[in-house]
């Protein structure tokens, strides 16, 4: 299969393209920042990921909340305005989305099923699916994969709080009530993978179907890591760092992968303590 990997530098990126190139899929890499050129490799694909996103681990204000919009619906769609003009176009369309779609709520249980939620980030994850599902109107099946917060030791949430844990300074973050959905990098990749090879389309949720509270995340990680974690993360020094985008560590969702888990997948990693060992 002929891949566009669109995002590819990222962290899940890098593990995707890796699993590309090890299946022996032919694999391109292109940027939503140069619509023309991806739209032009697009045209000789099978199929077109699109992983591209504005990181989120950034201290947010009104510019950078401007181009998380931007790089999840306006770039997407100025690429697909672009593929539409070419009669030559990929079969199947992947595009990154996440659990921010549904809201938080402390007590709630999500699904693929559950409607979309309250806030900033879930009205980002509607606008963001809303142009991946335009390409289903140029004849490609589009699949759309709600990712949870990714676990590996090279990237993502964990590989940012792996130094203030192993320094004996890592605690919960809040209350520690909070839902944390959490999907090991592995899991994610496979998710990726089954979408592009098999005739999925509409979405999935890729998170593990054993979500943890923030209390029994940082419990486990420090038992993972024979750290003690007893320095709780204060509120008010995340909100100084982070702004807004601290409520993404203060709040949470608990995200189960129904959908995902009926269409076939099994999870190499559904429990948190088997995910942790096997990373660290």
């Amino acid at each position: 299969m002929n891949v566009l990997l669109i995002g590819g530098s990222g962290f899940v990126g890098r593990h995707l393209a890796a699993a590309l190139r090890e299946r022996g899929d032919t694999l391109a890499v292109a940027s939503l920042r140069e619509p023309a050129e991806a739209a032009r490799v697009a045209a000789a694909c099978d199929a077109v990921v699109n992983l591209a996103g504005e990181p989120l681990a950034q201290r947010w204000n009104a510019e950078l909340k401007r181009r998380i919009e931007e790089s999840r619906a306006d770039l997407p769609r100025r690429f697909l305005e672009l593929v539409a003009r070419d009669s030559r176009r990929a079969a199947v369309y992947v595009s990154a989305s996440a659990i921010g779609y549904y809201g938080t709520s402390e007590t709630a249980t999500f699904d693929e099923e559950s409607p979309p939620g309250d806030g900033f980030l879930a009205h980002v994850c509607v606008a963001w699916e809303r142009e991946a599902r335009r390409a289903a109107d140029l004849g490609m099946r589009v699949a759309i994969v709600r990712t949870g917060v990714a676990l590996g030791t090279d990237g993502g949430a964990l590989a940012k709080i792996l130094p203030p844990f192993r320094a004996a300074a890592g605690g919960r973050v809040g209350s520690g009530r909070q839902w944390l959905s959490w999907v090991h990098i592995d899991d994610l990749v496979g998710i990726y993978l089954m979408v592009l090879n098999r005739e999925i389309d509409g979405v999935v949720n890729a998170c593990a179907p054993n979500p943890v509270t923030n209390a029994e995340f940082t419990a486990d990680l420090g038992a993972a890591l024979h750290r003690p974690t007893k320095l709780p993360v204060p509120t008010i020094a995340l909100r100084a760092l982070l702004g807004e985008g601290a409520d993404i560590l203060l709040k949470g969702q608990r995200v189960l992968p129904r959908r995902t888990e009926l269409i076939g997948y099994r999870f190499r990693f559904p429990e948190l303590k088997a995910a942790l060992a096997n990373l660290l």
